[in-house]
């Protein structure tokens, strides 16, 4: 018994994994991209953005992976997204946008004088934020950063509300619907790894930036 519902779990853990995988990879360059627009001169750009944000992380990201799933089908009469897609869709875009406020506070948070300094020894702007800005930045929103990917492991279990079959929605179907209860908590073991092995990862990342200081 104990066996086969590893197995099973370990199943739906993949989707977990898959998800949080391809959050990441295409949430962290779209933060960036979305905080350098937020902080644009041009109002006409940062304006729109800052509302999107601000949408994004003042609702809840199941009504956002709710919303992208069936709004297709009820607003406009067309095939929506598979579960799984519109999952990965919903939480690119609110990470994206948590992503994008960490980038920008650590962007802003550099001495405007090092930028000035750049300009005085006749660097390009490109050449000071990649060789005199970016591993400052990478060093001050490192905990911060981890600490949403942490959240990120732990928010995937929201892909069950549209029926993905991510851990948690195996450990509910297929046992405690059947009254077994104990693979439920067994699942807190998959989390509780996962989120070590990343603790770990980012402590050994804060030890190497602390070379860089601000």
């Amino acid at each position: 018994m104990f066996w086969s519902v590893t197995l099973n779990l370990l199943k739906g853990f993949g989707n977990t994994a898959l998800i949080f995988l391809v959050t990441l990879v295409l949430a962290l360059p779209l933060g960036l991209v979305i905080a350098f627009g937020s902080t644009s001169k041009y109002k006409v750009l940062s304006y729109p953005i800052k509302v999107i944000v601000w949408i994004v992380r003042g609702t809840p990201l199941m009504l956002q992976v709710i919303v992208i799933f069936y709004a297709p089908g009820l607003l406009f009469g067309v095939k929506g997204l598979s579960r799984f897609i519109a999952v990965v869709v919903a939480f690119v875009i609110n990470y994206a946008c948590y992503f994008s406020e960490i980038y920008r506070s650590g962007i802003q948070s550099v001495p405007r004088g090092q930028y000035e300094a750049g300009q005085v020894l006749g660097m390009k702007k490109r050449s000071i934020f990649f060789r005199v800005i970016l591993l400052q930045v990478i060093k001050q929103i490192t905990p911060p950063m981890g600490n949403e990917i942490i959240t990120l492991v732990k928010d995937t279990s929201l892909a069950r509300i549209i029926m993905v079959q991510e851990i948690l929605f195996v450990a509910f179907s297929d046992y405690v619907a059947k009254g077994i209860i104990w693979p439920l908590f067994y699942t807190g073991a998959f989390y509780l790894i996962f989120v070590g092995l990343l603790t770990v990862l980012f402590h050994f990342l804060e030890k190497k930036m602390s070379f860089y200081k601000v």
